[in-house]
């Protein structure tokens, strides 16, 4: 029977995995830059099992990226500037500040009898990221939106901020009205065939989509993923069908491929009861 281990086994592996004379080689010679392109890639691997509802997966990529917290700790602990306990008490701190409505006066027991309508949550915890703006001497709603984030999470996530101070289309429609505007510059540049314009107004086009997105309260990010995923899926059947008649995607007809397309595409929807 396998051994229970706990946050303080998992802990003290990473203490044995980073010791000067025993530890493993590659893990002493990593750095908080060396392993966080380790980390994006856990974090897509847990979203991409939890989009497949895959949950067995799910549990093995929180493992992983639970692993990546404590690899961050240990470099903090050696340099003298955090450890796991620290950034556990100060997310903890964060979430009661962040939370009055449910928290009172920020005890993590205390109960708030009169709850707090989804308005009034709202407002608060806009009040408190902006009070937690101010403390760290930021001058704009978009300071702490991370470079690093993915094109689309970030168009929505400055997006979203601009909306907070007033930035912001009333509906999905007028955005949508904005979206056809911004496609006819698009064709207007195409038209001239200077590059650089060309893309400027592409990226203008995908920026409206995702305000189009937000407002439809749907993750572009999210929702692309999964465009990919059916993309793959019915080129991948077409392939499948292909090769079952001894043929192969390149050899045929843009008509046949068309058909294999519209096949497979009705094969997902077959699956999935629509």
């Amino acid at each position: 029977m396998d051994c229970a281990y706990n946050i303080e086994d998992l802990k003290r592996l990473m203490e044995r995995l980073r010791d000067p004379e025993n530890g493993c080689p590659w893990d002493l010679k990593q750095t908080y830059q060396s392993i966080a392109p380790f980390t994006l890639e856990e974090c897509l691997e847990l979203i991409d099992a939890i989009e497949r509802s895959d949950y067995a997966h799910v549990e093995e990529e929180l493992g992983d990226l639970l692993f990546q917290v404590i690899f961050y700790a240990q470099l903090g602990k050696e340099d003298g500037r955090f450890d796991f306990d620290s950034v556990v008490s100060g997310v903890t701190a964060k979430l009661l500040r962040r939370h009055p409505h449910v928290f009172k006066d920020g005890e993590l027991e205390g109960v708030i009898e009169d709850r707090a309508s989804m308005g009034t949550i709202k407002i608060n915890w806009e009040k408190s990221k902006a009070k937690e703006r101010a403390d760290r001497a930021q001058t704009s709603v978009m300071d702490d939106v991370p470079a690093t984030l993915g094109a689309l999470s970030r168009a929505q996530k400055l997006q979203k901020r601009a909306a907070t101070v007033g930035f912001d289309f009333r509906s999905a429609s007028t955005v949508s009205a904005r979206l056809l505007d911004e496609y006819r510059e698009l064709e207007q540049a195409m038209v001239s065939g200077d590059q650089n314009e060309i893309e400027n107004e592409f990226g203008d086009v995908l920026f409206t989509v995702v305000n189009i997105a937000r407002h439809l309260k749907v993750d572009a990010e999210a929702a692309l993923r999964k465009a990919n995923r059916r993309f793959e899926d019915r080129i991948r059947s077409a392939e499948r069908d292909a090769a079952a008649e001894g043929t192969s995607l390149v050899d045929e007809s843009a008509d046949r491929l068309n058909e294999r397309w519209q096949k497979a595409k009705l094969k997902e929807e077959n699956k999935l009861g629509l």
